[in-house]
């Protein structure tokens, strides 16, 4: 089957939870969003009905799953979500559960910040090597999906996944890829000579200055 020429993958984050409110690293803990999360993801969910879904991928921790739920309950899909632990947030190990003013002093944790997260945090994952395992999940998307013919992917995910996939694809600095809970981009992908070529990235939910 010939590979398709575009793939518009709409990328966003979980909805809000207790531990964002509380600015605490949440990383591999399975944490449920907070009551308030829906307000931000029904306006996100009202953007999205222009989509129509080849395919839902979501990291498999709890508030991603219940951020889909809310997204896409009720609405007709043409496959079931892929839930995969490839799409977790980065694993802050010892920093789990803990916010910057219980860290602050601390110089691995500030050796960790200088280093722009190159270097792990004790006891947890490094940028190299979320990066590894986002490249392993894009190789298989473009090599499945592509070949399907998929035009549009949602994919339900955590705020570093979206940092890191718009550093790489955006040549933007690593610290201004941040994106708020229950937003995120549409990243276009086009197929030119066997390869597949970020060509625009814009906001989702659009924003309400922008045209329509």
């Amino acid at each position: 089957m010939a590979v398709a020429g575009r793939l518009d993958l709409v990328v966003v984050r979980h909805g809000l939870t207790a531990w964002n409110r509380e600015r605490r690293y949440q990383g591999h803990r399975d944490i449920p969003l907070a009551p308030e999360a829906r307000e931000a993801l029904d306006v996100l969910r009202d953007d999205l009905v222009r989509f129509d879904f080849d395919a839902v991928c979501c990291s498999d921790l709890m508030r991603c799953r219940q951020t889909l739920e809310l997204l896409l309950g009720g609405r007709q899909r043409a496959a079931e979500p892929r839930y995969d632990a490839r799409l977790r947030e980065l694993d802050f190990g010892d920093y789990e559960g803990k916010r910057y003013e219980e860290l602050k002093d601390l110089p691995a944790y500030c050796a960790w910040i200088d280093s722009r997260g190159e270097q792990a945090p004790p006891g947890g994952e490094s940028a190299a090597a979320l990066r590894q395992r986002l490249e392993a999940w894009l190789v298989e998307l473009f090599a499945e999906f592509g070949a399907k013919g998929h035009r549009h992917v949602l994919v339900v995910t955590h705020g570093g996944v979206i940092r890191e996939l718009r550093r790489r694809f955006e040549a933007i600095d690593f610290w201004e890829g941040s994106v708020g809970q229950g937003e995120g981009r549409i990243l276009t992908f086009i197929h030119q000579q066997g390869d597949w070529r970020c060509s625009s990235s814009s906001a989702v939910p659009t924003p309400a200055s922008a045209p329509r």
